[in-house]
């Protein structure tokens, strides 16, 4: 697989001069002509890019998922991602491309949290649709990114993180917003979730405990993107949901069978009944057999 590893490497393969800083680059759509060039077919890119873009068609194809070109949509890749692009299919349109090195952030306390981004792995139906105003906001956000860059200093750094920083928190914003205005959209989703919540324990074979990963991709969503819509719906991420289903699961056998606490935890799918035992404790703040004397 090809890689494309640094921000000059990418400028060149766009057509355009060398970048004004050597980590970090604010690229204008408008001056920007794909070369033909075999790369394209299967890539890797060694930093982040934020793309927004107007006017665009055609498709990228990130992972296992595509990414729809559509006027005013932001999307967001990361690094270290499989993509491929169809030159044949595309039309870039005008926008802007944030691209910044992970090594651009070190030392800094984005390196750490940018992770906790979610919409850098989101499902492709999922990229942020914005309104003028918003694309407004993160146009002077870019520019003033871009000015920076013209002007390396001691400084440089710190400002221009502050910038990318300001720019991933408006679209955290801007996600939320996306979330509440699609309720109807969003309930189904809320509904289905419960529903595999509900089938998965019904089974009387199953692998393992239910994980988050396991049910997004039931859902055709990305593990972060589910966390997300139903923390903002429900207060709770995957994690917290499916740990409360177990613990309603556990109470009720608990209370109406006889199976022992070991038979129990191996139904629900932990490996060790130890590990069944904690959680419960931890959710309810007595142990499995305490909450079953209290039904004798």
């Amino acid at each position: 697989m090809n890689a494309i590893n640094s921000i000059s490497q990418f400028h060149k393969l766009l057509s355009l001069s060398e970048p004004l800083h050597p980590l970090v680059s604010v690229i204008n759509l408008d001056h920007a002509i794909f070369l033909e060039d075999e790369i394209w077919k299967g890539f890797i890119n060694r930093f982040y890019c934020v793309a927004l873009k107007r006017e665009a068609t055609g498709k990228i194809r990130y992972g296992q998922q595509h990414y729809d070109y559509d006027k005013g949509v932001l999307s967001f890749t990361a690094p270290n991602q499989v993509q491929y692009l169809n030159l044949n299919s595309m039309e870039c349109g005008s926008g802007y491309l944030l691209i910044f090195h992970p090594d651009f952030l070190l030392q800094n306390g984005l390196a750490n949290t940018i992770h906790q981004y979610g919409f850098f792995s989101y499902a492709v139906n999922e990229a942020l649709h914005l309104s003028a105003e918003e694309e407004e906001n993160l146009i002077t956000i870019l520019d003033k990114i871009n000015k920076e860059c013209a002007s390396i200093d001691k400084h440089t750094q710190e400002i221009i993180i502050s910038q990318i920083e300001l720019l991933l928190n408006y679209s955290n914003r801007f996600y939320e917003r996306q979330f509440i205005t699609r309720k109807n959209n969003n309930h189904q989703l809320l509904a289905k979730f419960e529903h595999l919540l509900d089938e998965y324990f019904i089974k009387k074979h199953h692998d393992g405990l239910l994980t988050v990963q396991y049910i997004a991709a039931q859902m055709n969503l990305s593990p972060n993107y589910l966390s997300d819509l139903l923390r903002v719906h429900t207060g709770q991420n995957t994690q917290q949901h499916i740990h409360d289903k177990l613990i309603e699961k556990a109470k009720e056998k608990l209370s109406t069978t006889n199976l022992s606490v070991s038979e129990i935890a191996y139904a629900l799918g932990f490996e060790h009944a130890q590990s069944f035992s904690t959680l419960f404790k931890k959710k309810t703040s007595i142990s499995p057999l305490a909450f079953r004397q209290e039904f004798n």
